[in-house]
């Protein structure tokens, strides 16, 4: 296959949808050679236009992926670079109305060098116009799904692509604010890819060509499927063998032990078990992503009907998992798509690097997303509730434990390191915290023990 990031618009279009229709372009009228009065800037559009068939930087039109109608933008490169000037900003715009208007999601495929120079400041401001009508899209509940070709920098970068609710990134592209003619000229090339974009949690998922058709289709059924608003009760879920089957544990200190067994399920296995089809969420658009939160949307067993879920996987939370679970949340509820949260970590990270992040601020930042969501969220504890850094995940007033875990203010042993007990002391202060799946329903923290 040819270079998709080089591929026309319209051979873009082609990738994604069979039926794809444009829409009517906005008519203007402008002064000669632009705002600028830019010596030569309208022949050089006139070539532009000649040599790709094309009257502006963007095509923008209407068609069906993976069965979903959708808005689509796809950028011309081959016109002055894919840049953004005043005649694009009145396409874009039209676009998003069309959108909002027509209740679809909107799909930008990106390659774009940035503003065009040709419209000065003008240009520029087009920027302002894609985030208001990006803005109003959003609060409209109609999710926006971006595609980053090669290459996607500047403006567009910033505004279509990183301001989509979610990224998809060709392999190879680049990818970033920078430039390659104006980023400084050690920069280290590897930073500005697709790939790197990915790692530094600025994107979801880098996505080969040949897949991109189905990935973007599964990504628009999950967050446009009319939902029930909510989440079966957690003993209805699909899940894995326990492997103490419904026995409670008979003591605080065996609830330790059981939900810290190597061979207890974890996350994967209740996601596999819920879940026909599911598709990630990936890093928490501040440059960091961790292995230790799933997240994303997927296809519940039984109902078909879309779930989000946001699982921690029993290591300690890092700052930037729970930023991208707060992410997944407040999509979540703008889109009217129920939550199901598994808790089981340990604890918050806590090493210095973990508080140079911010680790603080993100546990208060998903305690206030999951607080503020109107859609409804339920919570399974399915290993190790330690602390703020679970209690976080957890949904206040529907919270359910299965029989192998427990719930603590803090880890047996550091609350008998805190009061100066010696460390053979953590059984008996496990048993004095009552953190048993049974003890948490008594103490009305849990809503009841699932298996």
């Amino acid at each position: 296959m040819a270079d998709l990031g080089r591929l026309t618009a319209r051979q873009v279009l082609a990738l994604v949808t069979d039926d794809f229709t444009e829409l009517p372009a906005p008519i203007r009228e402008y002064p000669p050679d632009g705002p600028l009065g830019w010596a030569g800037y309208d022949t050089s559009r006139a070539r532009a236009a000649e040599r790709t068939g094309e009257q502006e930087s963007v095509v923008c039109g209407t068609g069906h992926v993976g069965g979903v109608r959708a808005v689509l933008i796809a950028f011309e490169f081959g016109f002055l670079g894919g840049s953004l000037g005043q005649r694009t900003g009145d396409r874009l715009e039209a676009a998003y109305v069309h959108a909002r208007e027509h209740r679809l999601p909107l799909v930008p495929l990106v390659a774009t060098g940035g503003s065009r120079m040709q419209e000065g400041m003008l240009a520029l401001t087009q920027l302002q116009r894609v985030a208001r009508q990006s803005a109003l899209l959003r609060a409209a509940g109609l999710p926006q799904v971006a595609v980053l070709r090669d290459p996607t920098t500047g403006g567009g970068w910033a505004t279509l692509g990183a301001g989509a609710d979610v990224v998809l990134a060709l392999p190879g592209a680049q990818v970033g604010f920078g430039g390659s003619r104006v980023r400084p000229p050690d920069a280290d090339p590897a930073a500005y890819t697709a790939e790197a974009q990915v790692a530094a949690g600025s994107a979801d998922a880098v996505v080969p060509p040949g897949e991109l058709r189905g990935t973007l289709g599964l990504w628009l059924r999950l967050l446009t499927r009319p939902s029930s608003l909510a989440v079966p009760p957690p003993g209805a879920l699909p899940a894995p063998d326990l492997p103490h089957g419904d026995n409670l544990p008979g003591t605080g200190w065996d609830a330790v032990q059981r939900a810290r067994a190597a061979g207890r399920p974890r996350a994967r296995r209740y996601l596999d078990a819920c879940f026909t089809r599911r598709t990630a969420l990936t890093g928490d658009r501040c440059g960091g992503t961790d292995d230790g939160m799933l997240c994303g949307f997927g296809e519940h067993e039984g109902t078909g009907t879309t779930v989000a879920y946001a699982a921690q996987t029993g290591t300690a939370t890092r700052p930037a998992g729970y930023r991208t679970a707060a992410r997944l949340v407040r999509l979540a509820d703008r889109l009217g798509i129920p939550v199901l949260t598994l808790v089981d970590t340990p604890g918050a990270a806590n090493d210095a690097e973990a508080e140079r992040q911010g680790v603080g601020a993100a546990i208060a930042d998903l305690f206030g997303a999951v607080a503020a969501a109107r859609t409804p969220v339920t919570s399974l504890l399915i290993g190790e509730g330690g602390s703020g850094g679970a209690l976080a995940l957890a949904a206040p007033g529907n919270t359910w434990a299965t029989p192998d875990s427990y719930f603590s203010v803090i880890a047996p042993e550091l609350a008998a390191a805190i009061l100066k007990r010696p460390p053979e002391q953590a059984p008996a202060t496990a048993e004095q915290l009552r953190l048993r799946p049974q003890d948490l329903v008594e103490l009305g923290v849990v809503r009841g023990v699932v298996s």
